[in-house]
C-alpha cells in the first residue's frame, strides 16, 4: 500500500479544516474509546488482522483509525518545513479506507486540545492546524502523537451488525498500547486477549455502539 508524501500533505489542508467527524462532534466531552480487534475469521484486506481505536461520541456514528498499519512515508517527508523531524523515522500510520489521503492526528494531552474530540483518558483526536503545527515545533515532535491516513467509519447500525456477526471482538483500549507496544505485536496480543474474555463467561463485554 503506497502514498505519496506530497498527496497526504495536500489532503492534510482540506481534513484539517473540513473532516466532518471531528468538526461536528468536537465540543463533545464523552471518552468513550474501545478496541475493536478483528476476528481471525475477517478476511476483509482492510481491517484483516487489525485493531481499531474506535469512538461513538453522543451524536454520530461510530468512527476511528486502524493503530497497528505502519506505512513507509516519514513525517519528515510530509511536513519537510519543520525542522525537528528531519532525520527521524516517524511514520504514517494507514488509518483505515475512507478518506485515505486525508491526516488524522490522535494526540494525548493532560488539557483538551482545540477542536478535539475526547477518545480515552487523556487522549483526543485532534483537527486544530495552529496547535498540530505547534506540536511538531517541538523538541520530541511525535511524543504522544500518532498520524493516520485515512479513518474508519460506519453507517448506522453496521457496526453493530458486523460485531453480532461475530467480525469484531469488543476489549478495553488503552493509551499505552497505542503509543508504546510495537505495531506487530499489537493484534496478536489483543486476539489473545479478546479470546480469554469470551471464554470467561463472568467478564461482560462492553455492549459498544448497542443503543
Amino acid at each position: 500500500m503506497h502514498f505519496h508524501p506530497t498527496l497526504l500533505r495536500t489532503a492534510c489542508v482540506f481534513l484539517l479544516a473540513a473532516w466532518p467527524a471531528i468538526e461536528a462532534l468536537s465540543a463533545d466531552p464523552t471518552a468513550s474509546g474501545i478496541f475493536l480487534v478483528a476476528a481471525r475469521e475477517l478476511r476483509d484486506p482492510n481491517f484483516r488482522e487489525t485493531v481499531v481505536l474506535v469512538t461513538q461520541p453522543g451524536r454520530g456514528e461510530p468512527f476511528g483509525v486502524i493503530i497497528n498499519r505502519p506505512l513507509r512515508p516519514r513525517l519528515s517527508e510530509i511536513f519537510p518545513e519543520h525542522e525537528m523531524l528531519k532525520g527521524r523515522q516517524d511514520v504514517v500510520y494507514f488509518g483505515g479506507p475512507v478518506t485515505r489521503e486525508g491526516l488524522v492526528f490522535l494526540v494525548r494531552s493532560n488539557e483538551p486540545p482545540p477542536r478535539a474530540v475526547h477518545v480515552l483518558n487523556d487522549v483526543y483526536f485532534s483537527n486544530d492546524p495552529d496547535w498540530i503545527d505547534g506540536m511538531l515545533k517541538r523538541v520530541n515532535p511525535t511524543e504522544g502523537m500518532r498520524v493516520y491516513a485515512g479513518h474508519a467509519g460506519w453507517a448506522p447500525g453496521q457496526l453493530q451488525n458486523e460485531i453480532a456477526q461475530g467480525g469484531w471482538h469488543v476489549v478495553p483500549a488503552d493509551a499505552d498500547t497505542i503509543f508504546h507496544q510495537d505495531p506487530s505485536a499489537i493484534w496478536p496480543d489483543l486476539i489473545k486477549r479478546a479470546m480469554l474474555r469470551h471464554t470467561r463467561a463472568e467478564v461482560p463485554v462492553p455492549a459498544f455502539g448497542i443503543r
